[in-house]
């Protein structure tokens, strides 16, 4: 992975998220407007995941999380899912080396027991190599749902109420989601979803509860540094109520 850096916004007059979500979409078509099978599109789309990584190291995000797989997508074709666990796979071996060495902590969101044993070793090898970095944070939904997020959240904490150490009356938000994913890094700030659909696809269901989204027709082999400014650019002009009301006295 290699981390050119790109032009710099000017953090000055730029309000920045600390924490940006992507929807990587749009992998499958890109392949066939190419005329290619469909892994072209998602190996192509590799090359767009440097390069987002590249700008959010150089633009001081604090966590970048990536959808890569959802778990719906098991559901495609057999042909395509097979390709993918061994491009995901193939992945975490080449990247590693230059996560470390960038300083980036990667973490693998989602429920991963259902991956093959040596997808399962990858993923544990990936992640305590660079436990100990402290620069970007780094997330990889892989089998990830936002419902699955928050059942497995609610069985934990159901488990705490049986086990006497919890009342029902004492579950609150914030005990909740200490038990979900990410609970220890800044929430979602900005959502990013390309390819032109407009919806959330059970992704971070809890954790972008007061996300601002921002949506391109841009396909993700495609996206750059360029689309990635825009989307912050945007993020900045946002006024962020957070269910209050607008500080501009002329609304």
């Amino acid at each position: 992975m290699s981390f050119n850096e790109p032009n710099r916004l000017d953090n000055e007059q730029y309000c920045m998220p600390r924490h940006v979500a992507i929807i990587m979409d749009g992998n499958g078509r890109w392949a066939k407007n190419q005329g290619k099978m469909r892994i072209s599109g998602h190996k192509a789309g590799v090359k767009s995941v440097r390069r987002a990584v590249s700008f959010a190291i150089h633009h001081k995000l604090e966590a970048l999380t990536l959808y890569a797989f959802s778990s719906e997508n098991w559901s495609r074709p057999i042909q395509e899912v097979t390709a993918l666990m061994e491009l995901f796979a193939w992945a975490l071996d080449r990247e590693i080396k230059s996560l470390n060495k960038h300083n980036i902590c990667l973490r693998v969101i989602g429920d991963t027991g259902r991956f093959n044993n040596y997808i399962q070793d990858r993923i544990r090898i990936a992640e305590e190599i660079t436990q100990q970095n402290n620069g970007l944070t780094l997330n990889i939904a892989a089998n990830y749902g936002g419902r699955w997020d928050i059942i497995q959240g609610t069985k934990k904490l159901a488990e705490q109420v049986k086990e006497g150490l919890l009342r029902p009356d004492q579950i609150t938000e914030a005990s909740l989601a200490s038990y979900l994913c990410m609970q220890e890094l800044a929430p979602v700030d900005l959502v990013i979803r390309t390819g032109g659909e407009h919806r959330i696809s059970n992704f971070l269901l809890w954790q972008i509860a007061y996300a601002e989204f921002w949506f391109t027709d841009i396909l993700w082999p495609d996206f750059d540094q360029h689309v990635f400014e825009s989307a912050l650019h945007a993020f900045s002009l946002r006024e962020r109520r957070y269910g209050g009301i607008s500080l501009n006295i002329h609304d």
